[in-house]
């Protein structure tokens, strides 16, 4: 126990390291990619964001959606990674390799769709390589570049934010 409380420290550390060196740039570039972090335990529903990445004109195969579980859950084959506590390190490292790949992958915007103060979303967040991330309102705003304040359950507001925002910042164009 007394490591875990080490390790969790040790992982504290490194996420307020990332968030102080971070900086923020916003480019008027196209969303072409979309990377998606979420807690399972909170929302299940993969297709809900299938629906999203569409209504922002995001191409299926320049989707994928990551998803945590504090309750080590399976992997559940329609996402692209599921993990828990275990995949984490000391210091912010991670163990599982296709999570290595998910955050060394340059996306036009993250979602980290979560509300838990899980340490290891943060830290997914925080290690992501994604150019421009959208969140839900968390009690740590240097997480995101766009925060949308809507209940998790309210799916279909956040969708339409998150459409409004990016168009408004000229990351999608309006089909006519």
């Amino acid at each position: 126990m007394i490591l875990k409380g080490f390790k969790e420290k040790s992982n504290k550390k490194h996420l307020n390291r990332l968030l102080s060196q971070r900086e923020v740039s916003v480019t008027d570039s196209e969303v072409k990619s979309l990377g998606v972090i979420l807690n399972i335990d909170e929302v299940d529903d993969f297709e809900l964001f299938r629906a999203l990445a569409d209504h922002i004109n995001v191409r299926p195969n320049k989707l994928k959606i990551i998803a945590f579980s504090a309750n080590k859950r399976d992997t559940i084959s329609s996402w692209d990674a599921c993990y828990n506590p275990k995949d984490f390190g000391w210091s912010g490292t991670i163990k599982n390799i296709e999570l290595q790949t998910f955050l060394s992958t340059k996306f036009d915007v993250l979602i980290s769709y979560y509300t838990t103060e899980d340490l290891e979303l943060k830290l997914l967040t925080a290690k992501s390589e994604a150019q421009f991330k959208i969140g839900i309102l968390q009690t740590d705003d240097r997480l995101n570049d766009l925060i949308i304040n809507t209940n998790i359950k309210e799916f279909n507001v956040f969708k339409a934010e998150v459409h409004k925002y990016l168009t408004i910042l000229n990351k999608i164009k309006n089909e006519q």
